[in-house]
C-alpha cells in the first residue's frame, strides 16, 4: 500500500511540473481580424487589451515591443513607433548579449523558459520602420540614421554567429563545424532604396547613386532571395528633369510568417526508445495581392513593381538560426532522454531483487524513470514565438509630374484580376525638390 501511494504521489508531482497546455486557440485572432480590415487602431486596442494573455510578461517583452511597434507605424503613431521600435531593437542587442554569455545553459533548457530574443530580419525591418516613422514626422535625419544602421545590422549578419558557432563546439564536440552560420543576405533592397529616396532629398546625390549601385547588387548577391528583377522605375528616381517633381509610392502587402512544430522521433541506439526532436520551422502567410496600380487624377497611371520579398528574406535569416537551435535541442534531448532512460533500466534491474527494501527502490527508479521520460518528451516543444505584422513583401513606384497637389487611386488586385482593395488619397502635394512619398498597406 505505501509503495502504491508514493507511485502515486510521484506520478501527480511530475506530472504538476510538466503539465502542458492543450489548448489551440490563437490569441491573436482578434487582432488579426482588425488588421485584415486595415483598422490598425483597433488592431492596438484589442493587442492591449489581450496583452496578459498574449504575452508571458516576463520573457515576450521584445514580442510585444516589435508586433505594437509596427501596428503604431500603420495607424500613423509615429512618435509611439519610434518608442516601442526603439525599445525592442535595444532589448534584442541586450538578449543577444545575454545568449552569447548563458549558451551553455540554454543549450539544456528549454527554448520557451528564456527571453524572446527576435528574429534577425526583425532586428534589421526595425530600423526600415522607424526610417519611414522618422520620414513622417519631417525629420530627414533621423531617416537617414536609421537607414545607415540597418545597413550597419545587415553586413554584421555575415560574421555575427562565428563566436556561438565556435561556443558551440565546445559543447558539443562531436561536431565540429566551421562556417555553419555564415548569411547570404547582407544588403536589403529596400533600405537601399530609401538610401536613395532620403539621400535625393537631401541633395546628396552621390550618396543617391551609391545606394542605387547596391540595391542593384543585392539581387545580383542573394539570387534565393530577390527572384524578381530590380524594378525598372529605379532609374528615374535619379533622373528628374529640371521643374518637374517626383511622386513616389511605397506599399507593403500580406504578413510575414509565423512558426509552427515540426516534430522527429530520433532512435536511441541501446534501447528501443525514440528521442524527440521539436523544431521550429516557418509556415508562410501567402497574400492575395499579385498586382498593384495607382491612378494619379489627371491622367498618369503606373503599376507597382516589387521590391523586398520579406518572407524570404525571413526565410533566408531564419536557416542560420535554426542551424544552432537544432545542434542545442539535440544536446538537450539526449541528456534527457538518456538520463530517463538510464533511471529506468537500472531500477528494472534493481527492482528483481530478492532484498525487498532494493526491490522498491528500484521499482521507484524504474517509476521515476518511465513517468521522466514521457514528462521530457511532453515538456519538449519548439519555441513558436514570432512576431506577427511585419508584411510578406514590398512594392514600389513613381511618377514625375508638374508641382502641385493631386489625388490618386492606390487599387489592390488578386488572381484573376480581382480587385481586392481600392484606396483614395487626396490632396497629395507633389514639390519640386523634395521627396514626396506616399506608404500604403494592404495586408491581406
Amino acid at each position: 500500500m505505501k509503495t502504491f501511494n508514493l507511485k502515486r504521489k510521484l506520478i501527480l508531482f511530475i506530472v504538476g511540473l510538466t503539465g502542458v497546455s492543450c489548448s489551440s486557440t490563437n490569441p491573436y485572432a482578434r487582432v488579426d481580424g482588425a488588421v485584415s480590415v486595415g483598422d490598425y487602431r483597433r488592431a492596438e486596442t484589442l493587442l492591449e487589451e489581450n496583452k496578459t494573455y498574449i504575452y508571458n510578461s516576463r520573457n515576450d517583452r521584445i514580442l510585444y515591443e516589435l508586433d505594437k511597434g509596427v501596428l503604431a507605424h500603420y495607424a500613423g503613431e509615429y512618435d509611439a513607433s519610434i518608442e516601442l521600435l526603439q525599445n525592442g531593437e535595444q532589448d534584442i542587442t541586450d538578449a543577444y548579449t545575454q545568449s552569447i554569455m548563458k549558451l551553455t545553459a540554454s543549450a539544456i533548457v528549454n527554448d520557451n523558459s528564456k527571453n524572446y530574443d527576435g528574429e534577425d530580419y526583425e532586428d534589421v525591418y526595425i530600423n526600415a520602420f522607424n526610417a519611414l516613422n522618422y520620414y513622417h514626422k519631417g525629420d530627414m535625419e533621423g531617416a537617414v540614421v536609421e537607414i545607415r544602421r540597418m545597413n550597419e545590422k545587415l553586413a554584421y549578419l555575415e560574421t555575427k554567429y562565428s563566436d556561438l558557432e565556435a561556443r558551440m563546439n565546445t559543447i558539443d564536440r562531436r561536431v565540429q563545424s566551421q562556417g555553419l552560420f555564415s548569411s547570404k543576405f547582407a544588403n536589403s533592397a529596400l533600405g537601399r532604396y530609401l538610401g536613395v529616396l532620403f539621400y535625393r532629398s537631401n541633395g546628396d546625390v552621390d550618396d543617391a547613386r551609391i545606394d542605387r549601385d547596391w540595391l542593384i547588387a543585392a539581387y545580383d548577391n542573394a539570387p534565393d532571395v530577390y527572384t524578381f528583377p530590380v524594378p525598372g522605375s529605379l532609374e528615374e528616381e535619379l533622373d528628374i528633369p529640371t521643374g518637374k517633381a517626383r511622386l513616389n509610392i511605397l506599399a507593403f502587402t500580406g504578413l510575414s510568417p509565423v512558426k509552427q512544430e515540426n516534430v522527429t522521433w530520433i532512435p536511441m541506439v541501446v534501447t528501443a526508445d525514440s528521442i524527440k526532436l521539436a523544431l521550429p520551422e516557418l509556415a508562410y502567410r501567402p497574400s492575395q495581392i499579385n498586382r498593384i496600380e495607382i491612378a494619379v487624377k489627371g491622367g498618369n497611371t503606373f503599376r507597382l513593381e516589387q521590391l523586398e520579398d520579406i518572407e524570404a528574406v525571413a526565410r533566408e535569416t531564419f536557416e542560420n538560426k535554426i542551424a544552432l537551435i537544432t545542434r542545442k535541442t539535440m544536446i538537450r534531448t539526449t541528456i534527457k532522454g538518456v538520463a530517463s532512460v538510464a533511471t529506468r533500466e537500472v531500477g528494472k534491474a534493481l527492482s528483481d531483487s530478492d532484498n525487498s527494501s532494493v526491490a522498491l527502490v528500484g521499482s521507484i527508479m524504474n517509476l521515476v524513470g518511465s513517468i521522466g521520460k514521457v514528462a521530457g518528451d511532453a515538456s519538449e516543444q519548439a519555441d513558436l514565438r514570432m512576431s506577427r505584422y511585419f508584411p510578406g513583401k514590398v512594392y514600389v513606384g513613381g511618377a514625375t509630374l508638374d508641382p502641385g497637389v493631386y489625388s490618386l487611386t492606390v487599387s489592390y488586385y488578386g488572381p484573376g484580376g480581382v480587385l481586392i482593395e481600392s484606396r483614395e488619397y487626396a490632396d497629395v502635394n507633389v514639390k519640386a525638390g523634395a521627396l514626396n512619398l506616399v506608404e500604403t498597406a494592404c495586408l491581406k
